[in-house]
């Protein structure tokens, strides 16, 4: 095993056809990314090229999935959904790019495959995620991602805010520092809402956004991606801990080696895969609300209880 035991209040049905969604969603999401990013040309080919073989390196697209499921929740164009998942998306992946960099974690493999700044070089890994970093928020700002530019500039505000010093960068940060202090289960929570769960809510209320939702509607999403990104983010530290590379894809159990804070650390594995299951009911419960037009986002926490399922 390398997370948790799947909940048994979860029907197999509707685990298997999350999956079969899930994989649509995959190649969705991958032919919008090829026609809309930049193609090699040029003298500047090169950082293109990084670009591409950093997005196209595989992954669930998790992320631009929250985002056509809570679309769909309000009945938005799938189009205008796609898009805003495949910026999200570049966005993911110029983190991961910057992750893996000798400065940061110092990784070889990402997704089974080298890492860019191993497949290309560490300068060209830096701009090339750079220019996924720019390149999602013209993705979000233009008009074809939706008619109303106040609606694209919440988006292009919200996803900054997400990805920034007090989202996924505040969390790397805090992340960095954890080999040269202690923190309390409080921190660890924090430092992994700001890491991973930013974008998580950012990707669920995206959809609400596009429909122009309720603030009801945002608050309910926001509190549903909350859970499932802390669930998430347990079950990779799991993945680290118990998992084996072929599986994860990547290194594991660099996390103990460089001191870095996890909850399973705090908690130990049997406790830590408790939480995950409790975060994943309380995800599924937050959605109960929109019935059976919900299904998918509700058997999702579910589904990543284990990773390599």
């Amino acid at each position: 095993m390398t997370g948790v035991a799947p909940a048994r209040t979860c029907d197999p049905a509707q685990l298997q056809a999350l999956r079969r969604r899930l994989e649509q969603t995959v190649d969705d999401v991958n032919r919008t990314l090829d026609e809309i990013l930049p193609r090699p040309s040029g003298l500047y080919a090169r950082v293109v090229e990084a670009m591409r073989y950093a997005v196209f390196a595989g992954g669930k697209r998790l992320r631009p999935f929250l985002t056509l499921a809570t679309a769909a929740l309000f009945d938005v164009p799938e189009k205008r959904a796609l898009r805003v998942g495949a910026g999200i998306e570049a966005l993911h992946t110029y983190s991961l790019i910057h992750d893996d960099l000798p400065c940061m974690d110092d990784d070889d493999l990402r997704r089974g495959r080298p890492t860019a700044h191993r497949q290309f070089d560490e300068a060209t890994a830096v701009l090339a995620g750079d220019a996924l970093l720019t390149f999602s928020f013209s993705v979000l700002a233009g008009p074809r991602t939706h008619p109303s530019s106040s609606v694209r500039c919440e988006l292009v505000a919200g996803l900054a805010e997400a990805a920034g010093s007090a989202g996924m960068i505040g969390g790397q940060m805090i992340d960095i520092l954890a080999a040269e202090r202690t923190y309390s289960e409080s921190e660890i929570i924090l430092m992994q809402a700001l890491k991973t769960g930013a974008l998580f809510e950012f990707s669920c209320e995206a959809g609400a956004i596009l429909a122009e939702a309720s603030d009801q509607d945002r608050r309910r999403l926001r509190r549903f991606a909350r859970d499932l990104g802390l669930a998430f983010q347990i079950t990779d530290d799991l993945i680290d801990v118990v998992g084996v590379e072929e599986q994860a894809g990547k290194a594991v159990g660099k996390d103990l080696r460089q001191g870095k804070a996890t909850l399973v650390s705090g908690y130990g594995v049997d406790k830590a895969r408790a939480e995950a299951a409790r975060l994943a009911n309380e995800a599924a419960e937050t959605l109960s609300p929109y019935g059976s037009a919900a299904a998918h986002l509700q058997a999702l926490p579910f589904l990543i209880l284990d990773r390599s399922a």
